[in-house]
């Protein structure tokens, strides 16, 4: 008779509190939880405060991608304001998220991802000395290559916004700084250096030869002649352990769409409208559908905040904890986002579903959702950005006596929301001004898509159901579940659990 059993997973190398529960029969996933372990109640904190106040303090939600809370936080205000932005302004905004996403991306696939092909599981793997060599943490040859050079690059948005990170650069109407000749060749100089670098450790190749890379077919050939950069060894050895089998999830897809085009730019967008990240909706075996942000609502059946029937669009959303220690389903202080009443996994690979990549739809066609194919759409979207981001360097370059700010008057009243892919993938900010103070603010986080809890139907979030299903051939070290979680990218912010619940050590 098969016995069921749970095990409580609190993975490290994540940001952020994040505590998987898991039930196995067999040595099998049967049943997910994933729990977001920690309230901080940024949205409550700034009811009350003045109009801009969101400028300084959402920056400072997470250490990783405060340019992006920023950037959303700006263009909230910027649609409250009713503003047109200078295309200079469009530029260095773009840019200095670009720059966050190229070491951010690099740095999860490195630091956080890789790692686990280490793991003692591994130890017979052909490929396992190597991987030691490569990605042991704190001490792999690869991994203190990444901290230097992606420390590197950040420099680009410590020039043009002064510090890295929780910055305030930008402001309804643009942005408060001017760069000059000097600083914006420099900018060109690192961005040289770390393409360059780039395209030598980490694709193995130039960007053009990856941009060739069109289907699956396309993609085994390439690897046959590269495999050697970080993406080609990770593709040899997720496949040699069979890692494509693992992670698919509902296979429903999101993008806000990002990096608005100013309207003279030599840049063009991957799919349709003024964005270089195109925006959207596919659903499983569904076509592509233009995103609508009316569609977006929150769920707390399953979190531990005031309850209220269904969901709520986030301009109708409220943030009251409420975690008595008796609610029984409730299990997380993440909300459940859904997509006309649906969950959606958002991310490097949802951007390239939306966007009608050739190369991932093929690839979703052929193997599904895996970790594997959400994992190589993280670690080769820089080849998608760093073309871009040299483009409207030179254009801020050779239009330098362009403004970088539109004057706007104070903001009153009005309610406006801020949408962006962030690293992670889909950010919203919902804000309302009433008086020249914020009445209400919602986020909506990418971490809150993928690792959301059950809705209000009980369905699972993303990651929970991609956990289904998954053989665990050690349920001490359940590396296999640490795979699928960490191919998503959690960002949860603040501290890091290291023991379970009954103060067992877990090595995952």
């Amino acid at each position: 008779m098969s016995k069921r059993i749970i095990r409580d997973i609190p993975l490290n190398r994540v940001e952020g509190d994040l505590e998987i529960r898991v039930e196995l029969e067999n040595h099998r996933i049967v049943d997910a939880w994933s729990s977001g372990t920690m309230f901080r109640g940024f949205e409550n904190l700034l009811v009350g405060r003045g109009a801009l106040d969101g400028l300084v303090i959402t920056p400072r939600i997470c250490g990783i991608c405060s340019t992006t809370h920023l950037m959303a936080a700006a263009k909230a205000l910027d649609q409250i304001a009713g503003v047109t932005l200078p295309d200079n302004a469009i530029r260095l905004r773009n840019v200095t998220l670009m720059v966050e996403h190229c070491q951010s991306d690099v740095r999860q696939s490195v630091l956080m991802f890789l790692p686990d092909f280490t793991a003692a599981n591994y130890a017979a793997h052909p490929l396992y000395a190597e991987a030691l060599k490569r990605y042991a943490p704190l001490a792999g040859e690869r991994c203190i290559d990444v901290v230097r050079q992606t420390k590197t690059i950040l420099e680009i948005i410590a020039i043009l916004g002064g510090q890295w990170p929780h910055s305030s650069f930008m402001v309804p109407g643009g942005v408060t700084y001017i760069p000059p000749l000097a600083e914006l060749n420099q900018c060109r100089h690192i961005l040289k250096h770390y393409r360059r670098w780039y395209e030598q450790s980490v694709l193995g190749c130039t960007l053009e030869r990856w941009q060739a890379v069109h289907s699956a077919a396309d993609l085994d050939a390439w690897l046959t002649e590269f495999p050697d950069g970080d993406a080609g060894f990770f593709l040899r050895f997720a496949r040699t352990a069979g890692l494509h089998t693992l992670g698919q999830g509902h296979g429903h897809f999101i993008s806000y769409g990002s990096l608005e085009l100013p309207d003279d730019t030599a840049v063009v967008g991957h799919g349709t409208g003024k964005q270089l990240v195109a925006a959207g909706y596919a659903a499983k075996d569904g076509p592509l559908q233009p995103f609508d942000q009316a569609q977006v609502a929150e769920h707390v059946a399953s979190s531990w905040y005031a309850d209220y029937e269904g969901g709520r669009h986030p301009f109708d959303g409220e943030t009251e904890p409420h975690a008595t220690g008796a609610d029984g389903k409730k299990y997380s202080w993440s909300k459940a986002p859904r997509y006309a009443g649906q969950p959606a996994e958002t991310g490097p690979l949802a951007e390239r579903i939306v966007a009608g990549d050739p190369l991932f739809v093929d690839l979703l066609r052929r193997d599904g959702a895996n970790l594997v194919n959400r994992q190589l759409a993280r670690l080769t979207r820089p080849a998608t950005l760093l073309p871009a981001m040299e483009t409207w360097l030179e254009e801020m370059i050779a239009r330098i006596d362009q403004p970088y700010y539109q004057p706007v008057a104070a903001i009153q009243d009005g309610r406006g929301y801020g949408l962006i892919e962030a690293a992670r993938g889909a950010l919203g900010h919902w804000v309302e001004i009433r008086d020249n103070k914020i009445a209400r603010y919602q986020i909506v986080t990418p971490t809150a898509w993928n690792g959301s809890p059950r809705d209000y139907d009980g369905v699972r979030g993303p990651w929970e159901e991609a956990l289904i299903g998954t053989a665990v051939a050690d349920i001490d070290n359940p590396v296999e579940a640490g795979h699928i979680v960490r191919s998503f990218d959690p960002c949860l912010v603040c501290t890091v659990h290291v023991v379970g619940a009954d103060r067992t050590p877990l090595r995952c």
